[in-house]
């Protein structure tokens, strides 16, 4: 019942906390879904941390202590809610006619394709991410014999590339252009994914970090970029991404923990390499037009 609760309430609070990050964003969309998404990423990466470092010494008990964080953070989002109440008035987050203009001259099926190929692109990024973010320390313990401790520590290491690629993600796209991002992203990590099951413990770690770091700057750029072809749509695409995310990374465990049961855990590191090759769709996703800047900006 609790799991189910925090998955209730995680449900609701990524699409609207999207849509105030972006009418925070003076315009840098990436940079502030970059910076709403690292928190989350970071508070995932103390996970493993906090696990072995508390968790285990004290129990299961001591997790109880962690919704202290929980209950400060309902404090500051009721103020995050009050701005955000106030500032819809104003801003009902109907699309911009710089955002219309960038896709004047996309037609409803491309922007079904690029959606459906975006869809397919969280798929394959999620997918993989699950199989080291719930199998990467009983990979280690299995084929290194590391303690779990020091299992989780490198654990640790991966969902803190995963937090920096999130924030180098965002800004990169409000640069370069966010398709550009998804391109390099999720097909530019598959030589590492590929080496990954072959190396020793030295390089494992090396690689799971640039895996990290590349892989997790695709996932703003993906929200944005989708944020852009459906203009004025900001919440309904970020629960859209993000339900999907979430659904795949929860199926994704079940399945490769069977899979896993069945076969090895060395086994599943195989077949997952081969995960990001769907990266290539990304070729057929249209290159749109940079709204203004200065006419993206909405009235405060």
């Amino acid at each position: 019942v609790a799991v189910g609760l925090i998955g209730m309430g995680s449900s609701v609070f990524h699409p609207e906390s999207s849509r105030v990050a972006r009418l925070a964003s003076g315009g840098q969309h990436g940079l502030a879904q970059s910076v709403f998404q690292v928190g989350g990423n970071f508070g995932t990466a103390l996970g493993p941390l906090l696990a072995a470092f508390i968790v285990l010494p004290y129990g299961q008990g001591s997790i109880a202590w962690f919704s202290v964080v929980a209950l400060i953070s309902m404090i500051m989002l009721a103020g995050i809610g009050s701005w955000y109440g106030k500032t819809r008035k104003v801003d009902n987050s109907a699309a911009h006619p710089s955002e219309r203009e960038a896709i004047h001259e996309l037609t409803h099926g491309k922007v079904r394709k690029s959606v459906a190929i975006l869809m397919a692109l969280t798929f394959s990024k999620d997918f993989y991410l699950v199989s080291i973010t719930s199998f990467y320390t009983f990979y280690l313990i299995h084929t290194f014999g590391l303690s779990v401790q020091n299992a989780q520590l490198y654990l640790f290491l991966f969902l803190f590339a995963v937090a920096a690629g999130t924030v180098i993600g965002g800004p990169i796209g409000d640069r370069i252009g966010t398709r550009r991002v998804i391109w390099w992203s999720i097909l530019g990590v598959l030589p590492f994914t590929l080496a990954l099951p072959y190396v020793d413990l030295f390089w494992t770690a090396i690689l799971s970090v640039i895996i990290g770091l590349i892989l997790a700057s695709a996932h703003p750029a993906i929200i944005v970029y989708a944020q852009s072809l459906i203009p004025g749509r900001v919440g309904m695409v970020a629960g859209l991404f993000f339900g999907l995310a979430f659904g795949v990374a929860g199926i994704g465990a079940a399945f490769l923990g069977w899979l896993a049961d069945a076969t090895s855990i060395t086994f599943v590191y195989h077949v997952c390499a081969f995960l990001p090759a769907i990266g290539l769709l990304a070729a057929f996703l249209p290159e749109m037009a940079k709204p203004r800047r200065a006419a993206a900006r909405r009235k405060r």
